[in-house]
């Protein structure tokens, strides 16, 4: 079975540079991790969930905030290492951070104890100009990021 996952990546300009909001990864594996481990907010969906109402949804569920309104930029879909299928947009918005109430995630930890816990989705939201964000969102996304700067015309 294919995994398929869809988010957003909220973009807004700051003098004559681009900054993305990006969410660094919550739990036990990402938790001492910097660099590879901030993500655009998104979430897998099923195959009767149309991409662009599960991006929306993911965004909300991981934020705890709507997707800022405004026209949604194609990114198109990536194949992440793990072989997950991510497909994106961009849209203009400035969120604050402070205002995030992420959501929550139970697994079991530490592994094999039998023990669960919850974790946030997202432990912390930072803006990025576009050189540090490619340092720290995952591998796999980079592309997200050469996308939303062609589509602006190289700025």
């Amino acid at each position: 079975m294919v995994r398929r996952s869809a988010g957003v990546l909220v973009f807004r300009g700051v003098g004559e540079r681009t900054e993305v909001l990006l969410g660094h990864m919550g739990g036990p594996f990402w938790a001492r991790r910097d660099a590879g481990a901030w993500s655009l907010p998104k979430g897998e969906y099923d195959e009767d969930e149309e991409p662009e109402a599960a991006a929306r949804r993911e965004f909300a569920e991981e934020l705890g905030l709507p997707v800022p309104d405004g026209e949604l930029i194609e990114l198109g879909e990536v194949r992440q290492s793990g072989g997950k299928y991510v497909t994106a947009w961009a849209v203009r918005g400035d969120l604050d951070p402070a205002d995030v109430v992420p959501g929550t995630f139970t697994m079991e930890w530490p592994k094999g104890s039998g023990a669960l816990r919850e974790f946030p989705e997202v432990d912390r939201v930072a803006w990025f100009p576009l050189a540090e964000a490619r340092e720290k969102i995952v591998a796999g996304q980079r592309v997200f990021l050469e996308r939303l700067e062609q589509a602006q015309g190289g700025v």
